[in-house]
């Protein structure tokens, strides 16, 4: 017998667990996975714990499942949800609705949605800041915006030398007081999602500094989206999406050491690609978060069965958990009092895993 959290199961699941999901195994994780067939409504039967579709690949995941709580889908109905932020003192999670223009809230207290913001500027990722402001990385406006107590709006950066920027689509405040954002451009290569028009930028990873002062810190990546800090602050990671665009781009997130500002010694953290059922399956990174002990907590999708969700990366890039999810997942962030529940955005749909992992950084 093992114990998870003080919940005691079979020797035998994690055998089982270990040999049909780790990376190179010959096994089935759609086979093993109910994400497809459950129904996730409130009329729908109860889960049977320990939750199935949280996947320990290795045993060093294991400590981070919770055994008897259920993945929970909280708000569907959306076109496509992206940038969830959790807000501590407002108990509450924000995300946005790319299409449709606007931004929702769900309350912790009795799980009300509401829409938050409207226009919202076809805004992509969403965070706050140390002294708990909103800032939105916005599409339509091809913008870094922050909104302030007073209820005005303050820019923070919109062009770089002298040209718009393509579509900021998140990023990620540091504890030095500077903000770092990702410039893809996908909110504009259509109408869809913003205003279709032209890249002028290549794409980037920038630095808005405490004063203001605003650099271009690598250009070395196909197309930036999700990012987050490691806890220690020492490293940046950022999802490269640029396969979507760049037949040669990889499907990987990419890390680099950070030091007075800077970025050095680029390099992958870790491929997407996965071994299932003796097939290769490689789909996209999004948006990324670190918890506490340096697992990187990564959205993925555009795979289909046995892929789309969440992929839990150790410090060292090794793929030990999933959270398998019946929509491609967009994005992820922690939150609660605890900062232990996981709020994925998925497709059409808001979702929420409490985990024995805590978040690391702001928001």
């Amino acid at each position: 017998m093992y114990k998870d959290n003080g919940t005691q199961h079979s020797n035998v699941e994690l055998r089982i667990a270990r040999r049909a999901f780790l990376v190179g195994a010959v096994g089935s994780i759609a086979a093993a996975s109910a994400a497809q067939d459950r129904d996730y409504g409130q009329s729908g039967a109860p889960v049977r714990y320990p939750e199935p579709d949280v996947i320990v690949l290795d045993p060093k995941f294991a400590k981070y499942k919770i055994g008897n709580t259920p993945i929970k889908r909280l708000h569907t109905g959306m076109m496509w949800a992206e940038g969830p932020a959790w807000n501590g003192v407002g108990k509450y999670l924000i995300w946005s609705d790319i299409p449709n223009n606007i931004q929702h809230r769900w309350l912790m207290d009795d799980g009300h949605v509401s829409v938050f913001r409207n226009p919202a500027n076809y805004s992509n990722g969403n965070t706050f800041d140390w002294e708990g402001r909103q800032i939105s990385f916005e599409h339509g406006t091809r913008r870094v915006a922050r909104y302030e107590y007073n209820g005005t709006v303050t820019v923070l950066a919109d062009k770089f030398d002298g040209k718009p920027f393509n579509a900021p689509n998140d990023g990620a405040v540091h504890p030095d007081g500077s903000l770092w954002f990702t410039d893809p451009g996908y909110g504009s290569l259509g109408h869809y999602e913003g205003h279709k028009g032209d890249l002028q930028l290549k794409e980037a990873i920038y630095r808005i500094d405490k004063g203001g002062r605003l650099d271009k810190v690598t250009d070395e990546i196909f197309k930036p989206n999700g990012l987050c800090f490691s806890p220690d602050w020492k490293k940046l990671y950022a999802a490269d999406t640029g396969s979507s665009h760049y037949p040669q781009a990889p499907k990987n997130i990419k890390v680099w050491d950070v030091a007075d500002g800077k970025l050095r010694n680029g390099r992958e953290f870790c491929s997407m690609k996965l071994m299932n059922d003796n097939r290769e399956m490689a789909g996209l990174a999004d948006g990324i978060r670190s918890d506490v002990d340096g697992n990187i907590w990564a959205s993925a999708g555009w795979v289909g069965k046995g892929y789309d969700g969440v992929h839990i990366f150790s410090p060292e890039g090794q793929r030990i958990g999933m959270i398998v999810l019946p929509e491609i997942c967009s994005n992820v962030c922690f939150g609660g009092p605890k900062r232990n529940r996981l709020f994925m955005t998925a497709s059409q749909s808001l979702y929420s895993v409490y985990t024995e992992a805590q978040g690391a950084g702001c928001a």
